[in-house]
């Protein structure tokens, strides 16, 4: 181990690790007490010092809590062996589908000495780390033979081999970071390897590892009253141990860290510190595209299959943008980290369809309702079908609130769906401070009808301020929009379907992750009367959809983005006053009294 620190580290590490085996020794000890003292019972029984019936029940009581403890300990070692460890939801990479790549971690191995990783694979996050894959569940042990002196005629000692654990790789990283940036990054983490090939850290980490699986064991639903009882005592005794070893657990952990940062300190430590500062810039491009780019996409049944493409644009269009990022522009004529791999395509497809499961719940698989998509296709299948379907959204509650429709006998269509009854049903009468709204004539449903909704359950539903009849329209586009979500839960497959790497799924469902909470009801009539504003700008002005790569979808006039309209709309919903919004339709040439398409 090179380094004063590396050195502490290292044998911090090996400390706390035969701190967490002690527990587990103790353990045993503890399971091992009745049967250790119904031996002594029997021992002297048979040399007559203990004689007598009240010996004779002793040794029957001992004998009996002993076979039971022992049993016990041992199906408890037994779903400790055998429970499946959880691991991360990743995309394995081969190492015929990247050679470059797994070429470059071994030669980073071979620098820092220490034992390359076994895989490599990625992860839909801005992160790296090394994951144990060793249990017998995934795989065999490894066994090699003694680097000992050869004796003639004995067979070679087999002994066994820690294998290395697997490298999880952010697949941000490979599509935003250079080269040489991604092995500056990823070297204090291929460092971890050597400390993990240490026996006595590896079966320490095995036996939390195991423990925490069957805590996870126990706690899994859908027993019997009598299994439920035995599993909840096993849970009692797994958390029981997990108490005892956690804080030497973290110390050991925190001392592998050490050690490995130690060791990678000589290689690459330069970039490094420049290569951090790409690793904060690629967390917040990713994060602003899932949100923003991403989730409208899977809430229309699409799955953008390029997402790692896109956070190098939108990253590419941050540096455009931001002067404190120009420097990050002239990086990008260098070899990016995605080169090293012989399909980036095909895995960044991949990735985009395990981010779309974790953090929204879609199917393992592509279908008629969850569909991929280009980004050259997003604003045509994404951004103009959302907007449509809101404004259809929004009207169907109109009519179930008995708002009479905008007659303009000048239009095809007299009484069609127009953005002017949204501005005139919104718009607070200057002679009336509480407005009457007609109560609906056909309510949403049994459980979401709002035809009793008065000032006071408004405000009591949400804080927002807004007018009774923008907060009315909002408790009603929530309730449409459970019940659309109730109803497309109940007919779509199970978004639990297992995919091809289902074996290294946890059981939870999903999505894992999700991105954001439920909107509250001002967000969703804000959301809604911009889309009726965007179809209005496309039917009657000539607009477009486009893709903002900051800010997601976004309305193109005369091949401009739109100015900001959320002031405008709040305004509106805020005070009823329709004032800045009709002045800002009338500047770009918007007809809200004109009949828009919807879906």
């Amino acid at each position: 181990m090179t380094g004063t620190g590396g050195e502490l580290g290292a044998r911090a590490a090996r400390s706390r690790a035969l701190a967490v085996l002690r527990v587990r020794s103790r353990a045993l000890a503890v399971a091992l007490l009745p049967a250790a003292a119904e031996v002594i019972l029997l021992t002297g029984a048979a040399t007559g010092q203990f004689a007598g019936e009240g010996w004779d029940t002793a040794r029957w009581v001992v004998g009996v809590l002993a076979v039971l403890v022992l049993l016990a300990a041992a199906g408890i070692a037994l779903v400790v062996a055998r429970a499946r460890p959880a691991a991360s939801p990743t995309v394995p990479v081969s190492e015929r589908s990247a050679p470059d790549l797994y070429r470059m971690v071994r030669d980073l191995a071979e620098r820092l000495d220490v034992p390359a990783p076994s895989a490599i694979a990625l992860t839909p996050d801005c992160d790296s780390w090394l994951e144990d894959r060793t249990h017998p569940a995934h795989a065999p042990p490894v066994t090699r033979a003694h680097d000992g002196p050869v004796v003639p005629g004995a067979r070679p000692e087999r002994r066994p081999v820690v294998p290395a654990p697997v490298l999880v790789i952010g697949s941000p990283f490979l599509w935003w970071m250079r080269v040489a940036e991604l092995r500056a990054v990823l070297a204090p983490v291929v460092a971890g390897t050597g400390p993990s090939a240490q026996p006595d850290i590896a079966a320490a980490r095995r036996f939390v590892r195991g423990l925490d699986a069957a805590v996870a064991v126990a706690d899994a639903p859908g027993r019997g009253p009598l299994t439920r009882w035995v599993y909840a005592a096993l849970g009692r005794v797994a958390r029981l141990l997990l108490r005892g070893c956690r804080e030497h657990a973290a110390l050991m952990e925190r001392g592998v860290a050490t050690a490995a940062a130690e060791r990678a300190h000589a290689v690459d430590y330069g970039p490094r510190i420049a290569a951090q500062e790409q690793v904060g810039l690629a967390y917040a491009g990713w994060d602003r595209l899932l949100t923003k780019v991403a989730l409208p996409a899977w809430r229309m049944g699409r799955w953008p299959s390029r997402l790692d493409v896109g956070v190098a644009a939108a990253l590419t269009e941050l540096s455009r943008r931001d002067r404190l990022a120009d420097g990050f522009a002239a990086r990008l004529g260098e070899r990016p980290a995605c080169d090293l791999l012989e399909e980036p395509g095909a895995v960044d497809e991949a990735v985009s369809l395990l981010t779309a499961r974790l953090f929204h719940g879609g199917p393992a698989e592509s279908g008629p309702n969850w569909a991929p998509v280009d980004w050259q296709a997003y604003p045509e299948e994404v951004v103009d079908r959302t907007w449509r379907a809101e404004a259809a959204r929004l009207h169907r509650v109109l009519d179930s609130l008995g708002v009479s429709p905008s007659l303009d006998p000048a239009t095809p269509d007299p009484g069609g769906p127009t953005l002017a009854r949204v501005l005139d049903h919104l718009t607070e009468p200057a002679t009336d401070s509480v407005p009457t709204v007609p109560a609906p004539t056909a309510p949403l449903d049994n459980e979401d009808h709002v035809d009793h909704v008065d000032r006071a359950d408004t405000a009591d539903a949400d804080p927002d301020p807004a007018t009774e009849r923008s907060a009315l329209l909002a408790a009603g586009l929530s309730a449409a929009l459970a019940r659309e979500e109730r109803e497309e839960s109940a007919v779509k497959p199970g978004a639990r379907a297992q995919g091809p790497d289902s074996a290294l799924w946890e059981d939870g469902d999903l999505p894992l992750f999700p991105l954001q909470p439920p909107r509250t009801g001002r967000e969703l009539l804000a959301a809604h009367i911009t889309a009726m504003i965007c179809c209005a700008a496309v039917d009657t002005a000539g607009a477009a959809p486009g893709l903002d790569w900051l800010d997601g979808p976004t309305l193109l006039l005369d091949g401009e983005r739109a100015a900001d309209l959320t002031p405008k709309v709040l305004t509106l919903i805020e005070e009823g006053d329709p004032g800045p919004l009709r002045a800002w339709l009338a500047e770009s040439g918007i007809r809200p009294e004109k009949p828009v398409r919807l879906v």
